[in-house]
């Protein structure tokens, strides 16, 4: 499959992931979210005390001050383990001498963004992505199997 077909594939099956998400657990509503990066989960708390739990990777994060892209492959503030499916893109960037997927920080959008966090999702075999702020910092995330409870 060459690489705009696999990009636009990995686009359209994140789109899916998260209409089904949003239906069962209203992943695009009013929620917090937290991450910890020690025990690699990001928790969901919607309103009305649904939690929702999920393995994480860190795939990025974008600065909005200066639109530049940082790989959660290398980032200071990830874990190794964390940037696994952040290192599938840039292990697929060396195969396919793509420069973007394996230059640690970048020039880039935020829509550029979302397409690396789809290709990681698809790469890394993940549940879903998301993208939450921190301060003027986007980070762009993939989750695994989603575990839901309500207090």
């Amino acid at each position: 499959m060459n690489h705009q077909d696999l990009l636009e594939q990995a686009i359209a099956e994140l789109e899916l992931k998260t209409d089904g998400h949003h239906g069962v657990w209203n992943l695009r509503d009013h929620l917090q979210w937290n991450v910890d990066l020690s025990a690699g989960i990001i928790v969901f708390t919607m309103p009305d005390n649904i939690t929702v739990t999920c393995p994480v990777q860190v795939v990025g994060t974008f600065n909005t001050l200066d639109s530049t892209w940082l790989w959660g492959w290398n980032h200071p503030s990830v874990p190794t383990a964390l940037g696994a499916h952040a290192q599938c893109v840039h292990d697929y960037g060396v195969q396919e001498n793509i420069a973007e997927y394996t230059t640690l920080q970048i020039e880039t959008t935020e829509d550029k963004c979302w397409e690396y966090t789809a290709l990681a999702c698809k790469l890394g075999e993940a549940q879903g992505g998301y993208r939450g702020p921190s301060g003027p910092t986007l980070v762009f995330m993939t989750f695994g199997k989603p575990s839901i409870s309500k207090d």
